[in-house]
């Protein structure tokens, strides 16, 4: 039972530093975009704090999500981010787990790279959408009456550019269409969505996405256009800029690469492994013989082969 548990762990450590390996060789050619996205969070970050000091508190608007949803109250709005925050942490413990897990399907810095790159369009678009119109907050500190619905002017320019975190981060308001939890739940299930493996965690995945979008509505953390116009807007997002990024390579066939083919390169493989389909010729140096076909039958270096083994003429 002890050499059992000693040579598994010994495969476990060789399957991680091999892993690590090959991911510092990936982080060595995207550290730059993945340094952009993780600054962008900050940028983001910042501007949600900035449209806090503009908020204008007032009566909270006719909704219809407020009225079908029972409202939770104060004591029990800590069940959304209690949620979101299951949602964040599985997801980002799925994309370190080919680090322990055989089934390597993706590569952990590829995917963050796409993710980091739906998170930045997603983000852009909200702060476009926020500072265009300011609503009422409808959340709790940001109704009127309340001290934290709107910031006194800020001393320093250094104390915005700390932006209270994270106090100023979670009793942020104005910051409302569209919702900042709905682009990280959407972002997240749309990348399992394609690049997991189990099918139930998958539907598992939509229906917390589901759950969420009632919490935050339930809590009175946004309106219900925050919530549906995150729905299509991600998606879309999610759907365009895919499309424009490289495709992540295919790990469980047992493919070395460590960056995803250029169409280019895809096209010109393709043309190649046809070419030698034609030719009757396999992959295999070894196979590149000479071919020609006679009567139905294979002629190999000069001999006609017989299903019955005996030779031309004979």
């Amino acid at each position: 039972m002890t050499f059992y548990i000693g040579r598994e762990s010994s495969k476990l450590w060789k399957r991680i530093c091999a892993e690590i390996t090959t991911e510092l060789n990936l982080l060595a050619e995207n550290w730059k975009y993945l340094l952009a996205g993780l600054v962008f969070q900050y940028i983001h970050g910042l501007a949600a704090r900035g449209v806090h000091y503009i908020h204008q508190p007032g009566p909270t608007l006719q909704d219809v999500g407020f009225i079908l949803l029972p409202e939770l109250g104060k004591d029990k709005a800590f069940i959304s981010e209690t949620l979101f925050t299951f949602i964040f942490v599985s997801f980002f413990l799925w994309t370190f787990h080919p680090f322990i897990f055989k089934s390597k399907k993706i590569y952990t810095v590829l995917v963050w790279c796409r993710v980091l790159a739906f998170l930045v369009a997603s983000q852009f678009l909200r702060i476009i959408t926020f500072y265009s119109t300011q609503l009422p907050g409808p959340n709790y500190h940001c109704r009127e009456g309340s001290k934290l619905a709107r910031l006194p002017p800020p001393n320093s320019m250094f104390e915005v550019l700390l932006i209270n975190f994270p106090r100023g981060v979670i009793y942020g308001c104005g910051d409302l269409i569209f919702s900042s939890h709905m682009i990280f739940t959407l972002v997240f299930v749309l990348t399992y969505q394609k690049y997991g493996t189990r099918r139930c965690i998958k539907q598992l995945a939509w229906l917390l996405a589901i759950i969420q979008s009632f919490l935050i509505v339930a809590s009175r953390k946004h309106y219900t256009v925050d919530v549906v116009v995150a729905w299509y807007t991600v998606n879309l997002v999610v759907f365009f800029i895919d499309k424009k990024l490289p495709e992540l390579p295919d790990r469980t066939g047992g493919a070395s690469l460590l960056l995803p083919l250029t169409a280019k390169d895809k096209d010109g493989r393709t043309k190649e492994e046809n070419h030698k389909l034609l030719n009757g010729n396999s992959g295999d140096p070894a196979d590149w013989r000479q071919r020609t076909q006679v009567n139905g039958k294979i002629l190999e270096d000069g001999n006609t082969v017989h299903a019955d083994g005996a030779m031309n003429g004979a």
